[in-house]
């Protein structure tokens, strides 16, 4: 029998982790989080210490009776779900079913996370794995309270006041604001003309363009020429001064060094995909995710980029 049980958020983990790991450890799927609040008012008991009630998720209740039913067998639990607060919470409330189906007495359990699905990564963290972690699960927790709290209180009354169907939310109604603040602020801009001078050149076989900076021995700026009789002006200035040639007076040669882009983060990364391939964000991380998880290439299965849920730069050493 397997004496250790690991527990990933995705399925689609399962394959790749178990070959890592080897015999003696089996590898389950939470398929994602296993509880969340009870749909209906006083989920969130705010004047008790925001106390929040639970239930259990109705399509994973199958998944964590397998989870219960392999524990039994298992000496120790390992909790492999994300590396972030979502991740957190769900091995926390997996761990706390178990504890009420009475399947972790006497038994060891381990939070352990990996930013890649490699092996090298993966047996590491099995080799340090550490407590959970009680600031991201109370992140966790107050995210989701807030997401309730705003939602279920501030959505009637925009049906109530404007119409049925309307949505408020933590993140959405301060978004809407900063569209709407961004829309006023277009709305309020006044144009302003200006001229830039340009000159297409050739010396030997080798084309290049010249930009107009200095006039009359000023530096030019944006909005030094304004209009086209001034732009024109100029340009007769110089057609006349250069009597169909201009003289290069003076080459200078310098190095330049260019640092490499930084690493995606989640919203670089949804950026440059709306921007190149013109993917919506939820394509994008459900790309991001099938090449985190691993794809088969040669025969072997790796995980092809670092979690892609994130706001850190630092590279990988095996990436």
């Amino acid at each position: 029998m397997s004496k250790n049980l690991v527990i990933v958020e995705s399925p689609a983990k399962c394959k790749t982790i178990k070959k890592y790991l080897g015999k003696g450890y089996e590898v389950m799927a939470s398929y994602g989080h296993v509880r969340d609040l009870i749909p209906k008012e006083g989920a969130v008991d705010t004047e008790h210490d925001f106390d929040m009630k639970y239930q259990m998720i109705e399509r994973n209740s199958k998944h964590v009776d397998a989870i219960v039913k392999a524990m039994k067998k298992s000496d120790a639990l390992y909790l492999a779900t994300d590396p972030d607060r979502e991740g957190e919470a769900i091995s926390w409330h997996l761990c706390e079913l178990l504890k009420n189906r009475k399947v972790l007495k006497d038994k060891t359990v381990h939070r352990v996370v990996f930013n890649e699905i490699t092996k090298r990564a993966v047996n590491d963290a099995i080799e340090n794995p550490r407590e959970l972690s009680t600031e991201l699960i109370n992140a966790q927790q107050a995210r989701r309270a807030l997401d309730y709290l705003v939602g279920f209180n501030l959505s009637p009354l925009l049906w109530k006041k404007i119409r049925r169907g309307l949505s408020a939310g933590r993140v959405q109604t301060p978004a809407l604001r900063m569209i709407v603040e961004r829309e006023i602020e277009i709305e309020k801009f006044e144009p302003r003309e200006y001229w830039t001078l340009e000159s297409d050149l050739s010396r030997d076989d080798k084309d290049f363009i010249a930009r107009l900076t200095q006039l009359h021995g000023e530096k030019l700026k944006q909005f030094s020429i304004t209009d086209d009789s001034s732009a024109n002006k100029a340009r007769e200035e110089l057609l006349a001064a250069a009597d169909g040639k201009l003289v290069v007076e003076k080459v200078e040669k310098k190095q330049r060094k260019r640092n490499p882009t930084a690493p995606f983060t989640t919203s670089t990364l949804q950026q440059e995909a709306s921007r190149k391939l013109g993917f919506t964000a939820s394509r994008t991380m459900r790309v991001a995710q099938q090449l985190y998880e691993g794809m088969e290439i040669g025969g072997d299965t790796a995980g092809l980029i670092t979690y892609m849920r994130t706001d850190s730069v630092t590279l990988s050493q095996d990436a």
